[in-house]
Protein backbone atom coordinates (compact mmCIF):
# COMPACT_ATOMS: atom_id res chain seq x y z
CA UNK A 1 0.00 0.00 0.00
CA UNK A 2 1.41 3.46 -0.91
CA UNK A 3 2.51 5.70 1.94
CA UNK A 4 1.17 9.21 2.46
CA UNK A 5 4.36 10.63 0.91
CA UNK A 6 4.03 8.30 -2.12
CA UNK A 7 0.51 9.57 -2.72
CA UNK A 8 1.60 13.19 -2.32
CA UNK A 9 4.75 12.86 -4.45
CA UNK A 10 4.60 9.63 -6.50
CA UNK A 11 7.74 10.26 -8.63
CA UNK A 12 11.28 9.22 -7.89
CA UNK A 13 13.19 11.93 -6.03
CA UNK A 14 13.77 14.87 -8.40
CA UNK A 15 16.53 16.25 -6.18
CA UNK A 16 18.47 12.96 -6.41
CA UNK A 17 18.07 13.18 -10.19
CA UNK A 18 19.63 16.66 -10.10
CA UNK A 19 22.43 15.54 -7.75
CA UNK A 20 23.27 12.63 -10.06
CA UNK A 21 23.19 14.82 -13.18
CA UNK A 22 25.60 17.42 -11.78
CA UNK A 23 28.63 15.74 -10.22
CA UNK A 24 31.36 17.52 -8.25
CA UNK A 25 34.79 16.61 -6.93
CA UNK A 26 36.47 17.99 -3.81
CA UNK A 27 38.53 21.14 -4.33
CA UNK A 28 40.54 23.60 -2.25
CA UNK A 29 38.91 26.49 -4.11
CA UNK A 30 35.36 27.31 -3.02
CA UNK A 31 34.85 29.26 -6.25
CA UNK A 32 35.31 26.03 -8.22
CA UNK A 33 31.98 24.87 -6.79
CA UNK A 34 30.18 27.64 -8.66
CA UNK A 35 29.75 26.18 -12.16
CA UNK A 36 30.53 28.40 -15.15
CA UNK A 37 27.69 27.48 -17.46
CA UNK A 38 25.92 24.28 -16.41
CA UNK A 39 23.53 22.77 -18.95
CA UNK A 40 20.02 23.27 -17.53
CA UNK A 41 18.62 20.62 -19.88
CA UNK A 42 20.55 17.75 -18.21
CA UNK A 43 17.35 17.09 -16.29
CA UNK A 44 13.69 17.68 -16.99
CA UNK A 45 12.27 20.04 -15.99
CA UNK A 46 15.31 22.24 -16.49
CA UNK A 47 17.57 22.90 -13.50
CA UNK A 48 19.10 26.35 -13.13
CA UNK A 49 22.12 25.40 -11.04
CA UNK A 50 23.93 27.93 -8.86
CA UNK A 51 26.18 25.79 -6.63
CA UNK A 52 27.53 22.24 -6.99
CA UNK A 53 29.74 20.82 -4.22
CA UNK A 54 30.40 17.22 -3.17
CA UNK A 55 27.72 17.57 -0.45
CA UNK A 56 25.50 20.58 -1.33
CA UNK A 57 23.70 21.87 -4.43
CA UNK A 58 21.70 25.07 -4.94
CA UNK A 59 19.37 25.91 -7.81
CA UNK A 60 16.31 28.00 -8.60
CA UNK A 61 12.94 26.64 -7.48
CA UNK A 62 10.86 25.68 -10.53
CA UNK A 63 7.73 26.95 -8.75
CA UNK A 64 9.08 30.12 -7.14
CA UNK A 65 7.10 32.04 -4.56
CA UNK A 66 9.03 35.17 -5.56
CA UNK A 67 11.70 36.02 -8.12
CA UNK A 68 15.01 34.52 -6.97
CA UNK A 69 13.55 31.69 -4.84
CA UNK A 70 16.46 29.26 -4.37
CA UNK A 71 16.60 25.69 -3.05
CA UNK A 72 19.68 24.42 -1.21
CA UNK A 73 19.82 20.62 -0.94
CA UNK A 74 21.98 17.85 0.45
CA UNK A 75 23.56 15.78 -2.32
CA UNK A 76 22.91 12.52 -0.49
CA UNK A 77 19.26 11.59 -0.14
CA UNK A 78 17.95 12.20 3.36
CA UNK A 79 14.27 12.83 3.88
CA UNK A 80 14.38 14.99 7.01
CA UNK A 81 16.95 17.25 8.64
CA UNK A 82 17.46 14.74 11.45
CA UNK A 83 18.45 12.11 8.84
CA UNK A 84 21.53 14.07 7.76
CA UNK A 85 25.02 13.22 8.90
CA UNK A 86 26.52 16.00 11.04
CA UNK A 87 29.06 16.94 8.34
CA UNK A 88 26.25 17.24 5.76
CA UNK A 89 24.27 19.54 8.04
CA UNK A 90 27.40 21.62 8.64
CA UNK A 91 28.05 21.90 4.92
CA UNK A 92 24.47 23.05 4.24
CA UNK A 93 24.69 25.60 7.03
CA UNK A 94 28.03 26.94 5.87
CA UNK A 95 26.69 27.75 2.39
CA UNK A 96 23.43 29.44 3.47
CA UNK A 97 24.95 32.87 4.34
CA UNK A 98 26.82 33.33 1.03
CA UNK A 99 23.85 32.07 -0.98
CA UNK A 100 21.52 34.40 0.94
CA UNK A 101 23.77 37.37 0.19
CA UNK A 102 23.88 36.43 -3.50
CA UNK A 103 20.08 36.11 -3.66
CA UNK A 104 19.62 39.51 -1.97
CA UNK A 105 22.14 41.28 -4.20
CA UNK A 106 20.69 39.87 -7.42
CA UNK A 107 17.04 40.44 -6.50
CA UNK A 108 17.61 43.77 -4.75
CA UNK A 109 15.81 42.72 -1.56
CA UNK A 110 16.96 43.13 2.01
CA UNK A 111 14.45 40.76 3.62
CA UNK A 112 14.09 37.02 2.99
CA UNK A 113 12.91 33.79 4.55
CA UNK A 114 15.10 30.74 5.00
CA UNK A 115 12.70 27.83 5.44
CA UNK A 116 13.23 24.11 5.92
CA UNK A 117 10.22 21.75 6.18
CA UNK A 118 10.32 18.22 7.62
CA UNK A 119 7.55 15.82 6.58
CA UNK A 120 4.30 16.09 4.73
CA UNK A 121 2.38 17.67 7.64
CA UNK A 122 5.03 20.39 7.72
CA UNK A 123 4.43 21.17 4.01
CA UNK A 124 7.50 19.27 2.72
CA UNK A 125 6.55 18.47 -0.89
CA UNK A 126 9.78 16.80 -2.05
CA UNK A 127 10.90 14.27 0.59
CA UNK A 128 14.59 15.24 0.40
CA UNK A 129 16.25 17.71 2.79
CA UNK A 130 16.20 21.19 1.31
CA UNK A 131 16.23 24.79 2.45
CA UNK A 132 14.27 27.53 0.69
CA UNK A 133 15.80 31.00 0.39
CA UNK A 134 12.79 33.16 -0.46
CA UNK A 135 13.35 36.84 -1.22
CA UNK A 136 10.64 39.12 0.20
CA UNK A 137 10.33 42.21 -1.99
CA UNK A 138 8.75 45.41 -0.63
CA UNK A 139 5.70 44.95 -2.84
CA UNK A 140 4.24 41.47 -2.63
CA UNK A 141 1.23 40.37 -4.67
CA UNK A 142 -1.97 39.83 -2.73
CA UNK A 143 -1.80 36.33 -1.29
CA UNK A 144 -4.83 34.35 -0.22
CA UNK A 145 -3.17 32.28 2.50
CA UNK A 146 -0.60 34.61 4.07
CA UNK A 147 0.06 32.45 7.12
CA UNK A 148 1.11 29.53 4.92
CA UNK A 149 3.24 31.35 2.38
CA UNK A 150 6.41 30.97 4.43
CA UNK A 151 5.93 27.21 4.56
CA UNK A 152 5.63 26.57 0.84
CA UNK A 153 1.96 27.17 0.20
CA UNK A 154 0.45 30.14 -1.55
CA UNK A 155 0.45 31.39 -5.11
CA UNK A 156 3.31 29.99 -7.17
CA UNK A 157 3.95 30.10 -10.89
CA UNK A 158 6.23 28.06 -13.16
CA UNK A 159 9.73 29.47 -13.56
CA UNK A 160 10.31 30.78 -17.07
CA UNK A 161 13.42 28.96 -18.36
CA UNK A 162 14.87 32.01 -20.13
CA UNK A 163 14.43 34.13 -16.99
CA UNK A 164 15.78 31.24 -14.89
CA UNK A 165 18.93 30.93 -17.00
CA UNK A 166 19.58 34.68 -16.77
CA UNK A 167 18.87 34.83 -13.02
CA UNK A 168 20.99 31.75 -12.19
CA UNK A 169 23.87 33.21 -14.24
CA UNK A 170 23.69 36.46 -12.27
CA UNK A 171 23.57 34.56 -8.97
CA UNK A 172 26.61 32.45 -9.91
CA UNK A 173 28.55 35.61 -10.79
CA UNK A 174 27.64 37.33 -7.50
CA UNK A 175 28.33 34.13 -5.52
CA UNK A 176 31.83 33.93 -7.04
CA UNK A 177 32.45 37.54 -5.96
CA UNK A 178 31.13 36.75 -2.46
CA UNK A 179 33.47 33.78 -2.16
CA UNK A 180 36.39 35.90 -3.38
CA UNK A 181 35.69 38.53 -0.73
CA UNK A 182 35.37 35.86 1.97
CA UNK A 183 38.72 34.36 0.93
CA UNK A 184 40.40 37.77 1.04
CA UNK A 185 38.94 38.48 4.49
CA UNK A 186 40.20 35.14 5.83
CA UNK A 187 43.64 35.82 4.36
CA UNK A 188 43.75 39.26 6.03
CA UNK A 189 42.62 37.80 9.35
CA UNK A 190 45.39 35.18 9.12
CA UNK A 191 48.00 37.91 8.49
CA UNK A 192 46.70 39.95 11.42
CA UNK A 193 47.27 36.99 13.76
CA UNK A 194 50.95 36.81 12.78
Amino acid sequence: MPTEVDLHYPQSCPFCTIANAYQSTPSDSLSSYVPSSPDPARVSPECHLILCTPTVLAFLDILPMTRGHVLVISRRHAEKLGDLRDAEGGALGSWLPALSRAVCKVTGVSDWNTVQNNGIRAAQVVPHVHFHIIPRPETVPSLQARSWTMFGKGQREDLDDDEGAKLAGEMREVLRMELGRAGEAEEEAGKAKL
